[in-house]
């Protein structure tokens, strides 16, 4: 008779193995953490570690300043021939993020994305993915980009929590 421990990890593995793009509903990241997690219904499915901009702390209030944004968005658009290994963007700046950067006198940046290492580097991420080196992307290893990009559809919301 397996333990309890045992058949919640067998429930866990099938049903991230049935998982594919549509399912999952919510991408939830938890920048404390370092932590990425693909969410269907109330269920995580996935869930991976990642690194984040050079300046992690607080929201992204302008361009340059390497925060990853807080907030809800939208996995808007992906681009496959990305600088990184495949990318999906965060709908960063909204509507709000703009009249603070306009109040601010500033410009709030964008392309803020999800993706893999830098191409060519894949093999080092042993290494990269130990400090915090994006410009406010949120990045993973590239194997850990191959199933996110296999499970997220374009439209699927992002809520990044401090």
């Amino acid at each position: 008779m397996p333990t309890r421990r045992f058949a919640c990890m067998i429930t866990l593995f099938a049903s991230t193995m049935t998982a594919q793009a549509g399912d999952v509903d919510l991408v939830r990241v938890d920048k404390s953490e370092r932590r990425l997690e693909l969410l269907s219904g109330d269920k995580v499915v996935r869930s991976y570690a990642m690194v984040l901009g050079a300046n992690p702390m607080g929201h992204k209030a302008m361009e340059g300043d390497e925060r990853t944004p807080e907030g809800r968005y939208l996995l808007d658009w992906r681009n496959p021939e990305s600088g990184y290994f495949r990318s999906i963007h965060i709908s960063y700046p909204n509507a709000d993020d703009v009249a603070a950067a306009k109040r601010a006198g500033v410009e709030p940046g964008g392309m803020i994305m999800i993706h893999g290492q830098p191409n060519g580097y894949g093999w080092w991420s042993w290494l990269i993915q130990m400090f915090d080196w994006t410009n406010g992307c949120i990045a993973v290893t590239d194997e850990d980009m191959a199933e996110i990009w296999q499970m997220v559809a374009n439209g699927t919301p992002i809520e990044i929590n401090p």
